[in-house]
Order: structure tokens, then sequence, then C-alpha cells
């Protein structure tokens, strides 16, 4: 699941929900729409075919895109054979985040994140939490034009050190969200991602190795549920997991467990089995309850018990950081040395609190903790 908004509008408003803070200061949705062209710039991952048709190779569905035409995510258009972005700079939402929030745990924990997105998706999750803005086109959402060198101006003017792209799916703005980690690493500002990673492999090295930090939906670990759930494939999903590792990319996985869906023993294992590996036992996994949503009204709350039971089942399979999401106040929010099993980052709802990890090694037994803390 993509990180959900607090809110449900998308005009940049001063909020006083603690811990989301909307940005002030931008121009307003109406003073962006007198010049939709500005949002348009040639796509980077297709090929020109013949017929002025073009295919899309952005992700793994390979679109055949005819002339006049959009591919499935609704927000790349053939105009005369070549192919556009109609979401550069188009920002939908925008606020001041926890990293945590995202949830990435393992990187900068107890800083903010300036966090931006753009409409549309490029799958078709019939539990998101953010369909209205996942799931339109990018004319049906009120938006606000924010070049990418303002988006890094606006980071060190709300004192982030990281930008984040999420709520709604990155692949499908990947030529802003380039043109943005540019901008902000000219300034010191870094960037994460939260994404599907349903995504083709040469854009995913040239898209996200400009990434400090990604953090991935793994909606599940079967092809059924893919297919049914999601609208789209997992196998790519994992070879990008793999790929991200390679690049050697800070990464965390975040799994959204719906009961009596993807919640079996069997896959729980075979997906903990995997992550150690192919990844490693150290890249951080997010067991995250499910509250219901969108076209998934009726299908229940996850049972903290079901949760509890998939973290010992990867726990057992020797993962050093398994979490529990969407349940404040859980112990299994925090983090504890693999070694030593002491209390090093403490968490209350998205704050991180005391932080025991010293130059990256626990502060009790110096055993060494993965991730990026300065």
């Amino acid at each position: 699941m993509s990180e959900q908004r607090t809110d449900s509008r998308r005009k940049f408003q001063k909020q006083e929900t603690a811990g989301t803070s909307a940005l002030r200061g931008v121009q307003t949705a109406a003073e962006a729409r007198q010049g939709d062209e500005r949002f348009v710039a040639e796509a980077k991952f297709y090929e020109k075919l013949a017929s002025e048709k073009i295919c899309c190779r952005l992700c793994p569905r390979d679109c055949v895109v005819a002339e006049g035409k959009r591919g499935q995510c609704g927000v790349r258009e053939n105009r005369g054979g070549s192919y556009y972005t109609l979401v550069h700079s188009r920002v939908c939402v925008a606020h001041v985040d926890p990293v945590e929030k995202k949830p990435i745990f393992h990187y900068l924990p107890g800083t903010v994140a300036l966090s931006i997105a753009t409409a549309g998706c490029n799958v078709s999750c019939k539990f998101c939490q953010n369909w209205d803005l996942s799931q339109s086109r990018p004319e049906e959402v009120p938006a606000d034009y924010l070049p990418p060198r303002r988006v890094a101006e606006l980071a060190l003017e709300y004192n982030c050190p990281t930008i984040a792209y999420t709520y709604s799916e990155p692949v499908i703005y990947s030529e802003y969200l380039m043109d943005v980690a540019d901008a902000g690493h000219k300034v010191g500002v870094r960037s994460i991602v939260v994404s599907n990673g349903y995504m083709g492999r040469a854009a995913l090295r040239a898209a996200y190795g400009k990434m400090d930090a990604v953090k991935i939906d793994l909606k599940a670990f079967s092809e059924s549920y893919y297919k049914s759930v999601v609208g789209g494939q997992l196998k790519p999903v994992l070879g990008s997991l793999v790929t991200l590792r390679e690049m050697g990319k800070w990464l965390e996985i975040v799994y959204l467990v719906l009961p009596g869906l993807n919640d079996s023993e069997a896959e729980v294992r075979g997906l903990a089995r995997w992550v150690k590996a192919n990844l490693g036992a150290d890249v951080p996994l997010h067991f995250t309850q499910f509250h219901p949503a969108y076209r998934m009204p009726e299908t229940p709350i996850t049972p903290v018990a079901t949760l509890e039971r998939a973290k010992a089942i990867a726990d057992a399979e020797g993962l050093h950081y398994v979490y529990i999401g969407n349940v404040p106040g859980h112990l299994a929010q925090n983090t504890y040395c693999p070694s030593c099993k002491k209390l090093i980052v403490e968490r209350v709802g998205f704050a991180a609190g005391r932080v025991r990890v010293e130059n990256g090694c626990c502060g009790y037994c110096q055993h060494p903790i993965a991730g990026v803390w300065q």
C-alpha cells in the first residue's frame, strides 16, 4: 500500500494535524490550470514504432499506444509519434511528513521529508487508500506547478533533509522524479521513493538510480493475488528488489496483510525465505495492518494476532528487522539489536524517540546496525 495521506483534500492549505504540515507559498491550482503545457515533457522510456505508434518501456506492461492515445496509467500520451508525460511538475499533494510515516525506519530516523505526488498509477489495487489520486487522470485532480528547483528550495525552507516521492505511484512520473532528485542533490537534499516496484529494468536503473533510499510495497508473494487484486505481476517486482539491492540502495519492504488473501503461513514463510536468500537478512520487512478502503470495504481489518504470527515466522527464518505497522503503540514498531536484543530505536506513532545507534552500531554491544543513521 502506498503511504496514506492524512487529509482527503489535495490543496495546499495549512493543517494543524500533528506530524503533517501542508506547504504554503506555492501557486494555486487555478493558476496552474492557466497553462497545462507547463506540465508536458517528452518521456524518456519508450520506442517509436511504425504508423506513429510507440511502445512504452517504463513498466512491464509495455503499452503500445497509437497517436493521440494514452498508456494504461493515463498520464503519458502519444503526440504525433512521440511520447509525453503530462505530469512533470504537476504536484497534487505536498506535505512535510516524518520519514517514519513512509514507513522507512532505518534511514535518518527522527527527520522529516518533503513528500510530493502527482496523479496516476500503473496498477489498480482494490485496497488502495489513495484511490482518488492514484486512479485519476491528471486533468481530474487539482494541481500546482512545482518545477524541480522549487521543490528543492521548499525542502530547504522546511528543514527537510529528504524529498519523498509517495502517495500515488512514482513510477509513472519518473522523468519528474529524476529532475527533482538532481535539483535536490545540488543543494544537499537527498531523495527517497515509496513505490510498487512494477517497473522496467532499464527505467528502474535510470530513475531509481538517483534515489538515496527506496521502500517497495510488495503486495503479496503469489502471482494469482497480483493478477486478481493488484492488476499487475509479482515476478517483475521481485526482479526490481534484486536489482535495487545490487545497486546498493538502502531498501525496505512493506507487506500489507489482507486477512484470508495473502496471510497464509506458507506464503509468509516463502516470502521471508526469499528475502533472506535474495536480499539478505538485514533488509527491514514491515507487516502492515489493512483497513477497509476503495473496492474492499467489507474485508475486515487485519487482526493483530495475524501480524504477530507473520512477524514470528519471519523472525524464525532469520530476518533481523521485522516490524508491525499501522498498530500504534505496538512494541514491534521499535528496533532491537539483533545481537544483544536491546531496544535501540523507540517509536511512538510516527515519531522516533530515543535512538541508541552510534556510528552505525548498537549503543550497547557495538554490533553493526544496518541503515543510514546520519
